[in-house]
């Protein structure tokens, strides 16, 4: 096999096993809160609930760009490979995990945060791997399927923890050890450094700690402003969440100061003065958010309204909902690859401002409604019953998101 389809191959795995974890526990909570015999609802409890749920996001947004420089002074390969062990090993400690009660919860959250390290390693250092492994003609093709295999990996978490939840709960985290073991053996094998990596540069500390405190301390303030404060719903009156929130975005926004001023800084600002990158930067931002908050709000909605209204018991609802968004992926998988061959021949910028994924998904949203209204008639003029119907429909929505983030 050609060095670029090893790396292509690699990553891909890697980039799949950490995205999947990112969204495995959200559909899965319920059984492993049952399993560890704890009530997520009860006081001192619902911090856990929160924190199993977005600490391994905080730690992989707070170390991603930490990382990215880091590989670049040490070695992207090796940091690569770091990630993939320490990946592994998180996961192992998962399934192993001792006790129960509140104890059981804090192992759950400390060997989640240890997953994150190891997948901001890994998410540092794919795109640049393959960037370096291959020319400049096939580089929009190879990343296009890598960005297709995040999304893809994503809604894999979804689907893997609503039917492995059903059996075992520590089936969530051991389905992930044997692809984990597998390619950290295979990475320190296979893959070579091809990047020419520059001696003598000092690591940038207090752009580090500004960035690295600052977005923890924000992700903190904004988690904290979902638990009830007093007699309010939700906690954005609380102090120490209006405190996180006024130091973290205090701290992000000396970054670019500090950068500015910094020898070798972590990140060079000035990249936002190519208009292209700042459009894609904040366009990837945008997608990300609007995905994200759709699969939150999605699993929440199957699981606790759509599928028990619609004659699903509350113990089946994970494997369901896990089923009912597979359709999701469908956008995914077929459009990244073929985005980014069109890419390589066409250039980006058409796919990236025109017809792309967010016209589409906005054009959808559009017309899913009118759908819907037209339920009660259109069903009597087919074959399918109201609830088959829904079903198409539910459906055919998901595989137009896929679309359009993809």
């Amino acid at each position: 096999m050609q060095y670029k389809w090893t790396v292509l191959t690699n990553t891909t795995m890697g980039v799949v096993l950490a995205s999947a974890d990112i969204n495995i526990l959200i559909i899965a909570l319920p059984a492993i809160f049952r399993g560890i015999e704890v009530d997520p609802m009860a006081p001192g409890a619902f911090g856990y609930l929160l924190w199993i749920i977005f600490g391994y996001d905080v730690v992989t947004a707070t170390l991603l760009v930490t990382f990215g420089r880091i590989s670049d002074m040490f070695g992207r390969v090796r940091m690569y490979n770091l990630g993939f062990a320490v990946y592994t090993a998180g996961s192992i400690m998962l399934y192993l995990v001792p006790d129960t009660g509140l104890r059981g919860a804090a192992e759950i959250l400390v060997f989640r945060l240890v997953q994150g390290v190891g997948g901001a390693l890994i998410f540092s250092n794919s795109a640049a791997l393959i960037v370096d492994a291959f020319p400049t003609t096939e580089r929009g093709k190879a990343l296009g399927a890598n960005q297709a295999a995040i999304l893809v990996g994503s809604l894999l978490g979804l689907v893997l923890g609503g039917v492995l939840a059903v059996y075992d709960w520590r089936f969530v985290f051991l389905i992930s050890v044997p692809f984990g073991l597998f390619g950290t053996a295979w990475s320190y094998l296979k893959l070579r450094e091809l990047a020419v990596i520059t001696r003598g540069q000092k690591l940038d500390v207090w752009g580090n700690t500004a960035f690295a405190f600052g977005l923890t301390i924000f992700l903190v303030g904004m988690t904290y402003g979902l638990i009830p404060y007093g007699s309010s719903a939700m906690g954005w009156g609380n102090p120490f969440v209006i405190g996180c929130l006024v130091v973290g975005l205090g701290l992000l926004a000396a970054f670019p100061f500090i950068e500015t001023h910094a020898k070798d800084p972590m990140f060079r600002v000035e990249l936002f003065e190519n208009r292209g990158f700042s459009a894609g930067s904040l366009a990837a931002f945008i997608a990300a958010l609007s995905r994200g908050g759709v699969m939150l709000m999605l699993v929440i909605l199957l699981q606790a309204v759509w599928l028990p209204l619609h004659g699903f018991s509350y113990q089946s609802t994970p494997f369901w909902a896990g089923i009912y968004i597979i359709p999701m992926s469908l956008g995914f998988v077929s459009a990244g690859p073929v985005s980014g061959w069109l890419s390589d021949k066409k250039g980006s910028r058409g796919l990236a401002t025109g017809w792309n994924g967010s016209a589409l998904r906005n054009l959808h949203r559009i017309v899913y409604p009118s759908l819907q209204f037209c339920i009660s008639r259109v069903r009597r003029l087919t074959l399918l019953d109201g609830h088959s119907f829904r079903n198409v429909l539910l459906a055919e929505h998901f595989i137009h998101n896929g679309y359009g983030s993809a």
